[in-house]
């Protein structure tokens, strides 16, 4: 029990080093951003990566292993994601999904911790040929104060 406080005190405290470095940024203006889906982001990424780029990340979210971190966001999502209806809390919704360009491997364990630790849904996608013609349409790409996207 005492693992799991302190990787909140932690993860808090990561939480409140990007605020400050977003504040810091765009003191001026109104910011908002969710500290959670910024740590699921990168956690999702440090679960996929190896080498030196997972080990930057685990260092940036202040964990010792990518299963410590694996572990403690399992929990974080199980106990955010409850519905609290019988509580009378409210409830919250994550949307939380991994698009992957389809000629790129997947490792079956990859697969199973998107799944079971994250929630979250995986899907090989055509981003080569498909993807960003389902954002950006052809006939929606137009010059904007005179970049051409589509010559560029």
């Amino acid at each position: 029990m005492e693992f799991r406080r302190e990787s909140m005190i932690t993860q808090t405290n990561v939480s409140l080093k990007i605020a400050k470095h977003l504040f810091s940024k765009q003191s001026n203006n109104n910011i908002v951003f969710s500290p959670l889906s910024i740590q699921v982001i990168l956690s999702i990424i440090a679960a996929g990566s190896e080498g030196p780029t997972q080990q930057q990340l685990l260092d940036f979210l202040r964990f010792k292993s990518i299963d410590q971190l694996n572990s403690v966001a399992s929990h974080i999502l199980s106990v955010v994601l409850t519905d609290p209806y019988l509580t009378g809390g409210p409830r919250l919704s994550f949307a939380d999904s991994v698009w992957i360009e389809q000629s790129l491997p997947l490792q079956p364990t990859f697969k199973q911790i998107m799944s079971s630790v994250y929630k979250a849904n995986l899907a090989s996608v055509d981003f080569k040929n498909k993807v960003c013609f389902y954002f950006f349409p052809p006939q929606s790409i137009m010059p904007y104060n005179g970049f051409n996207f589509t010559n560029n």
